[in-house]
């Protein structure tokens, strides 16, 4: 079917592609903007998969600080200065930092996961399915969906993102790849939240308010 140049420019404006790329899955799609930005995305993922070999070494380090109660710091690296200097790379990156921040993951892949901490997981997991009284024939399938949960709490590229939950982090980072034409990696990042890891004292407000009534 033919497409107009107003259903092209909003397929661009949502997300970035080129133009011929755009009217391209129009076609196909028939017109579905929903289909075709399925498309792009599902092309975009083939595009990354053949650059993520590509050695990204420039990039940028990123802070984000939320009302002085937590904060973090993120590296994430491109293989140009070019495309580091880039106002939708950038973006990116903060993006990521606020993400971190506001979300915690403990990780940036499944692959960074300690196999020791899986493994724990997994059989804490197959304890519970057996708890619940699920059949042992399936414990395992359940077991591996509950892992696929485990890994979206703890890993970056796994979450929902904090700013739009009907995509992952990954899939945030493959669109970008497939928008700007270079690898791109986030390496790593750090956490920080105010009075983390601090023992705290506990008080009894209602004793302290004892003790300041007695003194009087």
């Amino acid at each position: 079917m033919a497409v107009t140049a107003t259903q092209v420019k909003e397929l661009r404006d949502r997300t970035g592609a080129g133009i011929m790329d755009c009217k391209k899955v129009l076609v196909e799609a028939d017109g579905d903007m929903e289909k075709a930005i399925e498309l792009l995305r599902e092309r975009g993922i083939a595009k990354a998969a053949k650059r993520a070999g590509r050695v990204a070494t420039e990039g940028i380090v990123e802070s984000y600080i939320h009302n002085g109660k937590y904060g973090s710091l993120v590296e994430v690296n491109s293989e140009t200065d070019f495309v580091a200097n880039n106002d939708d790379f950038k973006k990116f990156v903060k993006d990521i930092a606020m993400h971190i921040a506001a979300v915690g993951p403990k990780y940036v892949k499944r692959e960074d996961v300690p196999e020791s901490v899986v493994e724990a997981e997994r059989a804490t997991l197959k304890a519970q399915a057996l708890n619940e009284g699920k059949p042992e024939a399936i414990v395992e399938k359940i077991v591996e969906g509950r892992i696929d949960k485990f890994y979206s709490e703890i890993c970056l590229l796994d979450q929902p993102f904090v700013k739009d939950p009907d995509i992952t982090v990954g899939e945030l980072l493959t669109n970008l790849v497939a928008k700007i034409g270079e690898n791109i990696v986030i390496r790593r990042f750090t956490r920080y939240e105010r009075g983390e890891g601090i023992e705290k004292e506990e008080v009894n407000f209602a004793e302290e308010v004892m003790k300041q009534v007695n003194k009087k």
